[in-house]
């Protein structure tokens, strides 16, 4: 980060790239995030991206941890609303599948283009390995959070079964990619559900 990124005027125009990198990673995935697109969708000139960020690499760092902040932000105050509120099954695995799988569009085809991208986004940061080291943080922040949603829904489960409940999770959407099924949220749906029967 340079300097001039400690500024006011840095901070805001550093956030705001970070922002519009985060949304274009979120709507395309990694090959959406360059230098030029984040520049345009920021309202900033086209030098800014390399003036505030060293490499495109950090850019997309930046970009990564602001997108699973927001997430895990959201699931957070979720938690808190479940936590008062409906603790049922139905309620638990609508929480836990918007933190594993992002949040419910509207749109039928919409949701799945989202979770087809999300897991695009997830397998990819397998080939960057400048994200290992965040990806671990934020997958123990996540993990972290899931437990508290399984525990605060009267249905605590111990680290072996959290992982197991992710892999059905991961499982059953991938399947439901594999054979273009419409609603790949609505199988996992269906798979958390009768696991928590």
């Amino acid at each position: 980060m340079t300097a001039a990124a400690t500024t006011p005027k840095g901070e805001r125009r550093r956030a705001e790239l970070i922002d519009a990198a985060a949304s274009l990673l979120a709507e395309g995935g990694f090959d959406a995030v360059r230098h030029r697109a984040v520049a345009e969708r920021a309202g900033l000139p086209l030098a800014s991206t390399t003036y505030y960020f060293d490499s495109l690499e950090e850019l997309v760092t930046a970009a990564v941890e602001h997108h699973a902040n927001q997430e895990l932000e959201t699931g957070r105050h979720r938690l808190d609303e479940l936590a008062t509120r409906n603790r049922g099954v139905e309620a638990t695995v609508d929480l836990v599948l918007d933190m594993l799988l992002g949040p419910l569009r509207p749109d039928r085809e919409a949701d799945a283009e989202a979770v087809l991208l999300r897991y695009e986004r997830l397998v990819g940061t397998g080939r960057r390995p400048y994200l290992r080291p965040l990806m671990r943080t934020l997958s123990a922040q996540l993990y972290e959070l899931l437990h508290e949603i399984f525990a605060r829904s009267g249905t605590p489960v111990d680290a072996a079964e959290l992982e197991r409940l992710v892999a059905l999770v991961d499982g059953a959407v991938v399947n439901a990619l594999i054979e273009v099924d419409p609603e790949p949220r609505a199988a996992a749906a269906r798979m958390l559900q009768a696991a928590l029967a």
